[in-house]
């Protein structure tokens, strides 16, 4: 594998400091190189794990020296993944209105670059914003749209998304034994790829547990979320006619 996919492989495993020794070498490596595309996606990577480590400030920072020097190669498509990062900062601040801007403007470069399952990725977030902004009726419409999308195409690797998705429109609802399995279809999916979520997601999942737990107590919320391990994640939709 080149770069690329073994930082990003390393990222899902959660392997944090293992994403930041092979980012820090290839920022060298790139930049005596004069590879703008290697050096986008290691500084692209630092950004991911600052967020993770709970340091949005630091991911920010790191995000946008990736797009500068996105934006000094004149290659459109480096700028890609460090716009993604400064709208998941923006929505992870709580600055939903600037994070809904954002992700909108990914949307109409990924579309620019002909690249739909990154355009379906950041429906995602966007429908996240417009969750966390009240407007359910919206969020559900996008939700049900990327999950269509994400089955009929085969893309696994979102399929857990699509899950935390259900999740966390459930909870809205104050449906929390439904969020509770849910929450578990997500984390079977993860662990059946070898993965764990993205930073804006596991906050996402971490809050649907804590309003569940609240809501159900932490022994049905542990009975539900264990029946959820055991669900297939279509047929866990499939079952559930109110799911958005």
């Amino acid at each position: 594998m080149n770069f690329s996919e073994n930082v990003r492989s390393a990222f899902r495993r959660g392997e944090s400091d293992a994403v930041v020794r092979m980012s820090e070498a290839e920022i060298e490596r790139a930049r005596a190189a004069g590879d703008p595309a290697g050096e986008v996606e290691a500084r692209y990577s630092l950004a991911r794990v600052a967020i993770r480590g709970g340091d949005l400030p630091g991911g920010e920072a790191r995000a946008r020296e990736a797009l500068a020097v996105a934006l000094r190669s004149g290659d459109r498509s480096l700028e890609e993944r460090p716009r993604h990062v400064l709208a998941a900062v923006a929505r992870m601040s709580g600055d939903l209105l600037r994070a809904r801007d954002l992700y909108r403007e990914s949307i109409a470069l990924n579309e620019a670059l002909g690249r739909p399952e990154t355009v379906n990725s950041e429906y995602h977030n966007l429908a996240f914003c417009e969750l966390g902004l009240g407007n359910l009726d919206v969020a559900g419409k996008l939700f049900a749209e990327g999950r269509e999308r994400v089955f009929r195409n085969g893309w696994a690797d979102f399929v857990p998304y699509v899950c935390v998705a259900g999740a966390a429109y459930a909870s809205a609802e104050g449906d929390h034994a439904r969020a509770a399995r849910l929450a578990g279809v997500a984390d079977g999916a993860f662990a059946s790829l070898g993965q764990v979520p993205d930073p804006d997601d596991a906050a996402d999942l971490a809050k649907v547990r804590a309003a569940a737990v609240e809501a159900l107590g932490p022994d049905a919320f542990d009975e539900e979320h264990a029946r959820g391990r055991l669900l297939d994640p279509r047929a866990a939709f499939a079952d559930d006619r109110r799911a958005p």
